[in-house]
């Protein structure tokens, strides 16, 4: 009939009824699910971590003593921050950080560089094709360390590698174990074992960026060059930052690669070559144990410290 209007659909009483809150039970009872979760990784830091630093800081309050010219007994003395002193004083221990510190500064950019244009190189295949060279530059990663130690040093041996003929050939004299050599050497090795972990997780940060942005710059006329340095390299800045502090960590702990290196080159790698290294040597070749555990403090807060400050420079706002 023209008088009647049309009636608007009924909503359910589903639809209408408003969203219960949770009681506080119930948000106790999701609380301590989450709390189920994060527990394994909490355990673990406090028994991997807190309680062996703890312990650490301990030890190096107190030193052993011996009486009687060496003859008499030890006895284990408090002396407070003395061996904190000693070792910020420590002449080797400084070289020591300051040579790993400016080998870092060095190696660590090539490295990240060299996976960034991998990644991106990568992320212009097809899906299946990339799939493949990515588990291709991931084979190196897989590789424990010190196994890819030997073999590069293998490989740099003049007696059994393969360069040293082909320098020959060449008419190149090249010597991987000298002085001016095993840096270089050994942030080889480094690079190869490591790009293909970092160059991992900045592909799968390339892949979470919208394709439409992509196809919009196309349209404007930009290059496959612009849109990789204006479009994909600012979305994979985190990725960066990530990889970049975790090599920084990682760099400042190295021991495997010039440990081996030192057993063909005792002279060029001495037993203090790295902060680790050294530390090592305190503790197990001398027993100084106290003042290792001291070390080992001290270069914990320079890692944490240099860590911290990375992550503060790189991690800005964009504007």
């Amino acid at each position: 009939m023209s008088g009647q209007t049309a009636t608007e659909p009924r909503s359910s009483p589903a639809e209408t009824r408003p969203a219960r809150r949770p009681t506080p039970r119930r948000r106790a009872a999701q609380g301590w699910k989450g709390a189920g979760f994060t527990a394994p990784f909490f355990l673990g830091f406090v028994f991997l971590f807190l309680v062996p630093f703890g312990y650490a800081v301990y030890q190096s309050l107190f030193l052993v003593q011996t009486s009687g010219l060496g003859l008499g007994g030890n006895t284990t003395a408090f002396v407070g921050l003395r061996n904190f002193t000693q070792g910020l004083t420590d002449p080797q221990f400084r070289a020591a950080v300051v040579r790993v510190f400016l080998f870092a500064c060095v190696q660590i950019p090539v490295m990240l560089g060299v996976s960034l244009v991998m990644a991106l190189l990568l992320d212009t295949v097809r899906a299946r094709l990339a799939n493949r060279f990515r588990t291709l530059l991931l084979v190196p990663y897989m590789i424990p360390g010190i196994v890819a130690a030997i073999v590069w040093v293998n490989i740099y041996s003049p007696d059994v590698g393969p360069l040293t003929p082909l320098g020959r050939s060449l008419r190149l004299t090249w010597d991987f174990f000298a002085p001016a050599l095993v840096w270089p050497s050994i942030g080889n090795l480094l690079t190869w074992h490591g790009i293909g972990y970092n160059m991992l997780i900045i592909y799968a940060a390339l892949q979470a960026v919208p394709r439409e942005l992509f196809d919009a710059a196309r349209v404007d006329g930009a290059s496959e060059l612009r849109i990789a340095l204006s479009v994909k390299v600012p979305f994979v800045r985190t990725a960066l930052v990530l990889t970049g502090m975790l090599s920084i960590i990682g760099m400042l702990q190295i021991f495997n690669e010039p440990a081996l290196f030192r057993h063909v080159t005792p002279q060029t790698v001495t037993q203090d070559f790295t902060p680790i290294m050294m530390i090592y040597n305190q503790a197990f070749a001398s027993g100084n144990y106290n003042y290792a555990s001291a070390l080992s403090v001290i270069l914990a807060v320079v890692v944490g410290a240099v860590s911290f400050l990375f992550y503060r420079l790189t991690n800005r706002p964009q504007p």
